[in-house]
């Protein structure tokens, strides 16, 4: 696997606290499947009706309206407490650019990093100048595989075989480093198979039993979605 997913977000102060701003269907998405993975969210919209939808298919969730281009606004929703802020306003492109320059520079803001979407080149190139950490397109890289991404940040690689079963290439966790694969035993403890392991570029497919997993190596393993989301993170 060539591993598109390499980008891995940074460990903030409330490492599993994220701010959704811009509540479409980017935005929809990346809090689903934040949500879905046990990650604490505030969905946050300038638009109650949007907000109000959003209630509706995912009711536990945190949503608030809020002008995010107003920083006393911004500060008092919470946002700037996140670790991460991901900023999924689309238009109009001054909203996200000061909604971006807010999160990154305001005084006492915690946030670690600001994920935005861009519509165009320019507005990628604007959103960089005030501070985005990392810029998304929409047509490059969908919500709900963002939403994946930040709450699995050791995940280089997922291959969907169907709507409940995956391959996933992922990072050695720290916790499995120096253990052999019969000791960790995945298959029971975890309920997934290994299919492969080793350095990135020379990878041992169906490694035998007493394959001790290293620093800086990965993982090839098919299982559950389920299952597979119960793997170390990090």
């Amino acid at each position: 696997m060539s591993g598109w997913w390499q980008w891995a977000p940074q460990q903030g102060i409330h490492e599993r606290g994220f701010a959704v701003v811009g509540i479409g269907r980017f935005g929809i998405a990346v809090c689903r499947q934040l949500i879905q993975n046990g990650a604490d969210v505030l969905a946050v919209d300038s638009s109650a009706r949007a907000i109000e939808e959003l209630r509706q298919l995912e009711p536990s969730i945190e949503a608030r309206v809020v002008d995010c281009t107003d920083e006393e606004s911004v500060r008092e929703a919470g946002i700037l407490e996140m670790g991460t802020v991901v900023v999924g306003i689309s238009e109009p492109i001054e909203a996200s650019i000061t909604t971006t320059l807010i999160a990154k520079d305001s005084d006492g803001s915690q946030v670690k990093q600001v994920i935005a979407r861009a519509t165009s080149d320019l507005h990628e190139k604007m959103l960089k100048r005030v501070g985005a950490d990392r810029v998304v397109f929409p047509s490059k890289m969908q919500g709900e595989r963002l939403g994946l991404e930040l709450v699995r940040p050791n995940l280089m690689e997922r291959l969907e075989l169907d709507d409940q079963t995956c391959i996933d290439e992922i990072k050695v966790p720290d916790q499995f480093v120096g253990h052999s694969l019969r000791d960790l035993n995945l298959r029971k403890n975890y309920l997934v198979n290994v299919l492969a392991a080793g350095p990135t570029k020379a990878l041992t497919v169906n490694p035998p039993a007493a394959y001790v997993l290293e620093r800086g190596h990965v993982l090839v393993v098919m299982g559950l979605i389920n299952d597979l989301q119960k793997l170390p993170k990090t």
